[in-house]
């Protein structure tokens, strides 16, 4: 069990690199220099709502000081649209700008040619949900260690 363990995280820790490494490639055929593959992750995180940096924070998993200056930048290059929210200035709400929208789209247009090519070729769908609900039930495990430690509460009771 240690090994396949191990091999589980290092496993997503190499699958999200290739998967940054695919969004990057995606962006070099778009010819879009003006933004990295982590601000395109997140602008479409974004999508078509209207979000507060905390929110997309929590939405995405990113790291609060990352999103801020990647959401700078993204504002910068003119992807996003940022204002103070009305009911609590201190909360900055973001929203895609024209610019974002495009890119939103050729991004949600990758993700639909790599479905179209997942189902011709190496992986079915019932062993892509496989693997989700795998990676979900590791979730849910590191979640309980973060908030009860390192037993889970049944152990941790019967000990």
């Amino acid at each position: 069990m240690n090994h396949i363990y191990q091999e589980v995280i290092f496993l997503v820790e190499r699958l999200h690199r290739q998967f940054l490494e695919v969004v990057k490639s995606e962006l070099e055929r778009l010819d879009t220099s003006d933004i990295n593959n982590i601000q395109a992750l997140i602008l479409f995180n974004v999508g078509d709502e209207e979000l507060t940096v905390g929110e997309l924070t929590n939405r995405g998993y990113y790291l609060g000081s990352n999103v801020s200056y990647n959401v700078k930048k993204m504002v910068e290059n003119g992807y996003l649209i940022h204002q103070r929210s009305t009911h609590d200035r201190r909360s900055i709400r973001v929203r895609l700008s024209e610019k974002g929208l495009v890119l939103f789209h050729s991004l949600r247009e990758m993700f639909e040619r790599h479905i179209a090519d997942i189902t011709e070729g190496p992986i079915t769908e019932e062993e892509l949900g496989e693997a989700s609900m795998a990676l979900r039930h590791m979730e849910q495990f590191w979640t309980r260690i973060l908030t009860f430690g390192t037993r889970t509460p049944a152990k941790a009771s019967a000990a």
